[in-house]
């Protein structure tokens, strides 16, 4: 196993402080809950996690982003964040809201009048909260059948919502959570239709470029930029297999199709939690969190919000988001005022449903420590 190192950036003109002890009692903490996963019979072949403290960079990691050379996580390697990409979709709309293209209760009907007439009466603030009703468009058999016949087939944003759309309405829009995909596929058309830019132009000029995020882009085939952390699955009694570049995104696109690095995903959650991209008021109606998880559940006790969850531990509350696809699995949050956030990824899919339930266990706890990490030595 490679050796787990750690860099600390900054640190040479940082003063010492007294929260420094509690700081690195969680650094430890967090270094000895990364080796336990990588221990794990069914842990991943590696791992990164960022943490971010008021100014400083810690870098943890372990293992290797690829097993053919291996050579380990880096902060600047390009990885699928999944349905992290989810904030993305938040980022954008709320930015349309402020701007006066969108309102939370902008709906289908009135924004996207070709589509089902159930879902007429769905506003924004319903789908970025799930609470559509809408069915989850990758749970139906028709699409699993179309995507495994091709991994790679080009799947229009259109096809995707008529699987959906197949479907009935799981419930009254409003009437509880229900974690769907294609709550954000319609709210990322919706940001189209009022704007008459795609998707991903949007994304460029709301959130990529406002934010310095270079390495960071939404495709929509199965290639990944280089560098790249590659992506792993058990395949027993073989070797893991390379599932980095197998599958096309254009099954998940605003859902999660994003590619970023570690370093782009933490400057990202911390901007979009400070609400930088959107303002105050719209981050307060954000922050009226429900019964709800991420998937994977993130760690402590986890509530939604709009395209947000919170997630309250022992040593303090953060906002983030989860993911995972296939070879990936993500864990992105910051505290309330984005001074502090802490990024989790590692190179296999790992969920309370995919893989070992002992590396689940371990997987979520590490997602714990990381948040506890950056949240050390608050004065």
């Amino acid at each position: 196993m490679v050796r787990l190192t750690i860099v600390l950036l900054a640190a040479l003109v940082a003063a010492p402080t007294a929260a420094a002890a509690p700081a690195e009692r969680a650094d430890r903490a967090l270094d000895r809950g990364l080796e336990r996963l990588l221990r794990e019979p069914g842990g991943p072949p590696g791992a990164i996690a960022m943490v971010y403290r008021e100014g400083r960079i810690g870098i943890h990691r372990i293992g290797r982003a690829d097993i053919a050379t291996g050579r380990r996580w880096r902060q600047f390697d390009h990885m699928r964040i999944a349905s992290v990409s989810k904030a993305f979709s938040g980022a954008v709309t709320l930015s349309l809201v402020r701007s006066g293209k969108l309102r939370l209760n902008s709906t289908i009907g009135k924004v996207l009048p070709g589509q089902a007439a159930s879902w007429g009466s769905i506003t924004l603030r319903q789908l970025l909260g799930h609470r559509s009703g809408l069915p989850d468009y990758s749970g139906s058999q028709a699409f699993l059948d179309a995507f495994v016949a091709d991994p790679k087939r080009r799947f229009t944003h259109q096809e995707l919502l008529d699987y959906a759309a197949a479907e009935r309405l799981r419930f009254p829009p409003g009437a509880r959570y229900e974690y769907s995909n294609t709550d954000n596929i319609v709210a990322a058309l919706m940001a189209e239709a009022v704007t008459g830019r795609s998707y991903e132009t949007l994304l460029a000029r709301r959130v990529f470029r406002p934010l310095a995020m270079p390495k960071t882009s939404l495709p929509s085939g199965a290639g990944l930029p280089t560098p790249f952390a590659h992506g792993y699955a058990p395949n027993p009694p073989g070797p893991l297999e390379d599932l980095s570049e197998t599958f096309g995104v254009s099954a998940l696109w605003a859902s999660g199709a994003i590619v970023s690095t570690p370093a782009d995903l933490g400057r990202f959650i911390r901007a979009y939690v400070n609400g930088r991209l959107f303002g105050s008021k719209l981050r307060a109606q954000q922050r009226r969190f429900g019964p709800g998880g991420s998937e994977p559940t993130g760690p402590g006790r986890n509530n939604a919000g709009l395209a947000l969850f919170r997630y309250r531990m022992p040593c303090g509350t953060v906002y983030g988001h989860t993911g995972n696809f296939f070879g990936y699995t993500q864990f992105a949050a910051a505290n309330s005022d984005g001074t502090r956030s802490a990024t989790v990824a590692i190179n296999q899919q790992i969920t309370q449903q995919m893989g070992d339930p002992a590396a689940w266990k371990q997987l979520r706890t590490v997602f714990g420590l990381a948040a506890c990490a950056a949240l050390a030595g608050r004065r």
